[in-house]
């Protein structure tokens, strides 16, 4: 397997400092985070004052630059973290093209969210429709458009999101799992969510969460909240992830997206890439 960091991850660290800094750790890529930031925000966070983000305004004139960064480094870059949504094909279609300048082969184009305001189909049927065209403009571009699995989305889990791509060529979608969304919303066994996608399994992002309780009421129930975990120690089993993906054949790539602030950044990127090799090392024994 090749490891790559989402510089989602990275906030506090500009494209300049972390492409030196992941190939110094020994990641083999990254994908970059690609989104328009909030003028002057207040403060830094994952999302929003993120350093380590890509404007997606100009990114086009910008990708030699940005493929350079990387390539001077000796990094891959497998897939564009970007935020347009099949909702908007004007901007997923400049992605793609930036996706195709970038020499990158895959790019997260976003379904549509979902709470439970509005009815379930219609939201469905009218956002499956716009993705449709999304496939079409991936087959014309020659870039694979993935969908991730996410909570508050209409493929929080592995089985909506085949149901969500059926039918769409995966030359042209695919669908990135991730364990760590899954813990807000949408478990499913590993393996059977993995071969429920099948062949349009493309991506796999790394991350973990847990529950915790948020508030005690007065009949003694609990309001409970999920946040972000260390990756070695959320709700999310990392060894049996790695086993799965083992015994299905997968040899992809894993792109690391950290959300937890318990240890310094950079102990964070170094650390979680020896625990993942490790955990690696074990599923092949």
């Amino acid at each position: 397997m090749k490891y790559a960091v989402f510089t989602v991850s990275t906030p506090a660290m500009t494209p300049e400092d972390v492409a030196p800094k992941l190939k110094e750790y020994g990641y083999d890529g990254i994908e970059w985070r690609i989104v328009d930031e909030e003028p002057n925000p207040p403060g830094m966070g994952f999302w929003h004052g993120n350093k380590a983000t890509v404007p997606f305004t100009g990114i086009v004139e910008k990708a030699p630059e940005i493929r350079k960064l990387a390539e001077d480094n000796g990094l891959e870059m497998p897939a564009l973290g970007t935020y347009v949504a099949a909702s908007d094909p004007d901007s997923v279609e400049t992605a793609m093209k930036a996706a195709q300048a970038l020499g990158v082969p895959k790019l997260r184009v976003n379904v549509a969210r979902y709470d439970d305001s509005q009815p379930f189909r219609t939201v469905w049927d009218k956002d499956r429709e716009a993705y449709r065209h999304v496939a079409d403009l991936a087959g014309k571009y020659g870039v694979q458009a993935l969908i991730e699995i996410h909570h508050g989305s209409l493929c929080p889990s592995a089985s909506a999101a085949r149901l969500y791509v059926e039918g769409m060529d995966p030359a042209n979608v695919g669908v990135i799992h991730d364990a760590g969304n899954m813990v807000y919303e949408g478990y499913e066994n590993y393996r059977l969510g993995l071969e429920i996608l099948g062949e349009y399994l493309s991506h796999i992002h790394v991350k973990n969460a847990k529950w915790l309780p948020q508030k005690y009421r007065e009949d003694k129930s609990v309001i409970w909240m999920c946040t972000a975990a260390p990756v070695h120690k959320g709700i999310a089993d990392m060894r049996q992830l790695f086993r799965t993906l083992k015994a299905i054949g997968y040899d992809g790539w894993i792109s690391v997206e950290d959300f937890s602030t318990e240890r310094p950044l950079e102990d964070r990127l170094r650390e979680n890439l020896a625990f993942l090799k490790k955990v690696e090392a074990e599923a092949e024994a």
